[in-house]
């Protein structure tokens, strides 16, 4: 791996953590704030990384994608909800399931207005490359959590938005098995053009996918 490898490893892998640990303790903040005692039981209502890290979906993954040069994305654990304890139950959960995306929708907007107003010298150096990283990859947690397949933020959407059905919740056992063949067979022509259109729209000029 050439230093120029480690270093695009390093910055992806950094602003990964930062954006998966600020998706998942909005998550767990929400429902903490709602009433759900459960989260901070478990320790989740926190900014520490080490809190949110999944060995596999924060790191394994990601590194196999930078290497074989595909789009980057990786998931952290599951924050541990209880809609029980929400006064309004189907409400507490839909806010809980949208903090996520909402971060991740802020964080994007925020360091793509720090990438604009960058002056034109800084925009090839390495924090530069840092800043427009967290863009991309904020993007790509909005958009792929958003996906209305479990255990993602979008079918937990469903399931506050529709009526109460047991098909739905049996989908959480198969949700994982759906989820691999939407990612490789439909990721590419959907996930990247979305990302692009996004820049797009955000007035940045990186043509990434």
């Amino acid at each position: 791996m050439t230093n120029t490898s480690v270093i695009t490893f390093v910055l992806w892998l950094s602003a990964l953590f930062i954006s998966i640990t600020v998706h998942e303790f909005m998550h767990a903040w929400t429902a903490d704030y709602l009433g759900d005692p459960t989260p901070r039981a478990a320790g989740r209502v926190s900014l520490n990384p080490i809190a949110h890290i999944d060995p596999i979906g924060t790191i394994l993954v990601p590194f196999v994608l930078i290497l074989i040069g595909g789009p980057v994305f990786g998931w952290a654990k599951p924050v541990p909800i209880n809609p029980l304890h929400f006064k309004n139950h189907r409400m507490g959960e839909l806010l809980t399931s949208l903090a996520g995306p909402l971060a991740n929708l802020t964080m994007l907007l925020l360091f793509a207005t720090i990438y604009k107003f960058l002056p034109a010298a800084q925009k090839e150096s390495v924090f530069a490359a840092f800043i427009l990283y967290i863009v991309i990859i904020n993007a790509i947690l909005m958009i792929f959590n958003l996906i209305p397949i479990p255990p993602l933020d979008g079918s937990k959407v469903l399931y506050a938005v529709l009526p109460e059905s047991t098909v739905l919740r049996q989908l959480e056992v198969y949700g994982v098995f759906l989820l691999i063949p939407v990612i490789i067979f439909f990721g590419p022509v959907v996930i990247g053009p979305a990302i692009n259109f996004i820049l797009k729209i955000l007035g940045i000029s990186a043509n990434l996918f």
